[in-house]
């Protein structure tokens, strides 16, 4: 019986065009074989599996080809060639610095190096792993490192360059090896597949790549596992089985349950995802990723960020098209929230399903505008007519302060069919926050007040811009927003609006954070309104942060106690009758 050989070795590049994914890295190598520009020490430092070692043999190969090619690559022809590829070669020297970490090893080490080679021109020492070496042994090397005869060449590779003393990196060439991208791994995957005489499905090879990490030997073991359980043919159940990875299925699934608002599904898709025995923890990190994915689907520019199979970035494309980039946004941070707290978490299941049902949440509040649905129009009813009266009544109060310019303008009486919102709710249930909108109509909150922003008045009941009807129209605005959280409604009640004229307001806010929560999400909505509510043809905005007064810090516990005294004078009654001291 034949003995099996592991991809990771069998497929080993042995030259260095056949090196994946470090481009730059061989062509400054060959370069210097070809002018005969060699140090006499190269440091190779980098993630494990992208080729160090494999480009450190190489390397050490070509040096000392006698029938070097016009491309700076080995014959694998002549003596020294041959003898390296059979494993024989005296002039090629490989120490595990893992093992051999003492003074003596490199003593010893020391003392190998001033033989002269048999073949060739060079005797290259290839120390791997070579920050495992002691302190002590590190300063042995020092001088050999530094001022080694003409014939030798040293190669230290290492995956933890930090831990690897200035001395030693001052007196080498360093070469920062990169991860592998994925589509490398998957051309390299495909080429041993064909090779082997394997049928590998491209969204097969591409979990394989994402779950190797940039690591070609991580891939090519990986793939050698899948090979043992399904045999000449490698599927994408297959490949998601073995490795215990989610299916983009899933993700699609509660991304468009989500945008639907449909909550059961989410729900019971992820309550099917633990059933499968996987962790909610990397749940919650697959479904950040597919929303990162989302993101740079928006825009061609970024589209090659996207690293799957042409089939999953059409399905991406779809979907991105559903969402708004806002959503995409507050779904990120959502899901970055549910990520951080998870370990913290006494209920972590329960922690999960919080964010999906914020996530469900989402849509409605910060949909595409051009997705929202429009205002239900229905006949008016008897209780209609009796509040547009009563509405109606209401504008003449109001329009008896506002100055004679204003009473020019008649009202027209509202006739024909018009966009008819709902009353307000003094509650709301459970079941009315995760209905898919059947109920309630989108220009309404869950507080059950009517959007201010929504264009409900015809243009004939609008009233002419003045101070006075602003403050009326500015306490309607602050009415709308109660529903909004206790954060909005102190800042809106801290806020001092200044009226120029009809084009000019200038809002007054205690700090920048307020500002950026205004201009963000209220800006806009304040300046829909007033154009619903006042003839005006434009109107600016600016909003200003008033500087708070500088105080003087209290240092010491007197001047603490002082101005607590001037603040609260019971306190001195206090004092003088239980005999306090300050301290």
């Amino acid at each position: 019986m034949e003995n099996f050989i592991v991809s990771a070795r069998k497929y080993r590049p042995a030259s260095f065009d056949m090196v994946i994914g470090q481009d730059s890295i061989t062509n400054t190598l060959k370069s210097a074989i070809r002018n005969n520009h060699l140090a006499q020490a190269y440091l190779f430092c980098g993630p494990r599996g992208v080729g160090k070692t494999t480009c450190a043999r190489i390397f050490a190969k070509t040096i000392n080809c006698i029938n070097l090619g016009q491309d700076a690559e080995a014959c694998d022809e002549c003596e020294s060639c041959r003898s390296f590829n059979t494993l024989r070669s005296f002039n090629i020297h490989e120490l595990d610095a893992a093992s051999n970490n003492k003074v003596e090893d490199i003593r010893s080490l020391n003392d190998q190096v001033r033989i002269p080679p048999q073949i060739g021109k060079y005797s290259i020492y290839i120390i791997d792993e070579v920050h495992m070496l002691s302190a002590s042994a590190f300063n042995a090397f020092l001088k050999t490192l530094e001022e080694p005869p003409a014939h030798a060449i040293f190669i230290l590779a290492t995956t933890e360059k930090h831990k690897i003393i200035p001395t030693i990196l001052s007196r080498c060439q360093i070469f920062d090896f990169n991860r592998i991208k994925i589509e490398d791994i998957v051309k390299r995957l495909s080429f041993v597949a064909t090779k082997e005489g394997i049928t590998a499905a491209e969204e097969a090879l591409h979990v394989i790549g994402q779950k190797a990490d940039g690591a070609m030997r991580d891939a090519l073991s990986i793939f050698d596992q899948i090979v043992s359980l399904s045999g000449k043919s490698m599927t994408y159940k297959d490949v998601i089985e073995n490795l215990n990875v989610l299916d983009y299925e899933y993700y699609f699934s509660v991304v468009d349950g989500a945008l639907k608002g449909d909550l059961s599904s989410v729900l019971i898709t992820f309550n099917e995802i633990l059933d499968k025995g996987f962790d909610g923890h990397n749940f919650i990190s697959g479904l950040n990723s597919h929303f990162r994915n989302l993101l740079v689907s928006k825009d061609e520019s970024t589209l090659r960020l996207l690293e799957v199979t042409p089939a999953i970035k059409k399905r991406f494309l779809q979907q991105t098209g559903k969402c708004s980039v806002d959503f995409i946004f507050r779904a990120l941070d959502a899901g970055l929230n549910c990520d951080l707290n998870y370990k913290n978490s006494k209920n972590q299941r329960l922690h999960v399903e919080l964010s999906l049902i914020k996530l469900c949440r989402l849509m409605d509040e910060y949909g595409d505008p051009a997705e929202k649905k429009k205002p239900v129009l229905k006949q008016k009813t008897e209780d209609d007519v009796e509040n547009s009266v009563s509405s109606e009544s209401e504008i003449s109060k109001h329009e008896k302060k506002i100055p004679e310019k204003s009473e020019e303008k008649p009202v027209a009486p509202a006739s024909k069919q018009e966009p008819v919102v709902s009353k307000t709710a003094k509650s709301f249930s459970i079941k009315d926050l995760i209905s898919d909108g059947d109920t309630i109509s989108d220009s309404t909150s869950v507080t059950g007040k009517a959007d201010p922003t929504e264009k409900i008045i015809p243009n004939e009941q609008k009233v002419e811009f003045s101070r006075e009807a602003f403050d009326i129209a500015w306490q309607e605005f602050l009415d709308h927003i109660k529903g909004e959280g206790t954060r909005i409604v102190s800042m809106f009640k801290s806020i001092t609006p200044e009226v120029e004229n009809d084009k000019n307001i200038k809002i007054h806010l205690s700090n920048t954070d307020q500002k950026e929560t205004f201009v963000l999400n209220y800006k806009h909505k304040l300046i829909a309104f007033l154009e619903n509510k006042f003839i005006i043809s434009e109107i600016d905005i600016e909003s200003i942060v008033d500087e708070a007064p500088a105080t003087d810090i209290l240092y010491t516990d007197e001047q603490k106690f002082n101005f607590l005294f001037n603040k609260y004078p019971v306190l001195k009654e206090m004092k003088r009758t239980f005999n306090l001291d300050l301290n």
